[in-house]
């Protein structure tokens, strides 16, 4: 019989996490991660009681298309701040297969040198299938590292979908990682990204087409001039690294610290978490008010009929909605 670990209480995750016990911030993090009934109830008292002791972080989501570099420039910058003595904390997002809901959860080993630092802490989660392929607790996540003393929080997206957007409402500074040369400046374009951006950063500068990258840097430099910032009196910087070398790796973090400068002497910071705070408010109650929904006995009963209906042509869709509607 395999053995079972005993379920903490909710004061031994509490003073776990606070104290900076690793094993029990995992815990607490896969607590709030559950979406079992039993776990919970008990999730929100400790998230709770965690709560005064969050915020203190800045958080950075990270993007970028699929092979552009991010866990790499993750690993880079990340093993440098712990070096200088800062406590880093990476909550990385794993993509779930659609077919079969599983997922590799192989951030640890992308990011091996920095797995082994003391000062940092890295979860990778699935996506479960989540809008954007950000997970829906990341954000309690966030808040657990904060409390576990985490000064600085990196978030990563698996870069598809409507993964930027999610993750730009629930980061203070957000960063655009681009590719020279793979049409991926003019992508970014069309999905708008570019205008979420705090800071834009051309990666892998290391290889030979250095012309190539520059020109990348003057077209997006270009591009800015006509957008709108996505933070007041704050203008975006293109920056050239290379997580191979180091080059660009001091300057993106100085880039960062000027922007969490400006953002908390203007009050930019307090007044983006407090209207993410309320997007994330509504986007639960939406999500709590559709699964109470369809947990109604009456209409799980009622809604395979009235959909054979509407692929029949028998009674328009809106009739439909209005009468499950009714029955709650």
């Amino acid at each position: 019989m395999p053995y079972l670990r005993r379920q903490l209480t909710t004061d031994e995750y509490v003073h776990g996490v606070l104290s900076g016990d690793r094993a029990i911030l995992g815990r607490a993090i896969t607590l709030v991660e559950s979406d079992a009934p039993q776990h919970t109830t008990q999730a929100q008292d400790v998230l709770r009681q965690l709560l005064p002791h969050g915020g203190r972080s800045i958080r950075i989501g990270i993007t970028g298309v699929p092979g552009v570099g991010k866990s790499t420039l993750i690993e880079t910058l990340g093993t440098q701040l712990c070096e200088n003595g800062q406590r880093l904390a990476v909550l990385t997002v794993d993509p779930s297969s659609s077919r079969t809901h599983g997922s590799i959860l192989g951030d640890k080993t992308r990011m091996e040198r920095l797995s082994r630092m003391q000062n940092a802490f890295i979860r990778s989660s699935p996506t479960g299938g989540a809008l954007g392929g950000v997970t829906r607790k990341t954000r309690e996540s966030i808040i657990v590292c904060e409390a576990a003393g985490f000064e600085i929080i990196l978030v990563e997206t698996v870069g598809v979908g409507q993964s930027e957007i999610a993750v730009h409402d629930m980061t203070d500074c957000f960063v655009l990682l681009a590719l020279s040369g793979a049409g991926d400046e003019l992508q970014a374009l069309k999905k708008g990204v570019v205008e979420l951006a705090d800071l834009i950063v051309i990666t892998k500068a290391d290889g030979p087409n250095r012309e190539q990258i520059l020109a990348a840097r003057a077209d997006y430099l270009q591009a800015l001039r006509y957008l709108a910032p996505a933070t007041t009196n704050w203008r975006v910087p293109v920056l050239i690294s290379s997580a191979r070398t180091g080059e660009g790796i001091d300057a993106l973090w100085a880039a960062i610290e000027e922007y969490r400068m400006l953002g908390e002497t203007t009050g930019t910071i307090v007044s983006r978490r407090q209207s993410q705070a309320t997007s994330w408010f509504e986007a639960l109650l939406a999500e709590a008010l559709q699964r109470h929904f369809y947990q109604n006995p009456q209409v799980a009963e009622r809604l395979p009929h009235l959909r054979q209906a509407i692929i029949r042509g028998e009674i328009p869709v809106v009739h439909a909605v209005e009468e499950l509607l009714k029955l709650v």
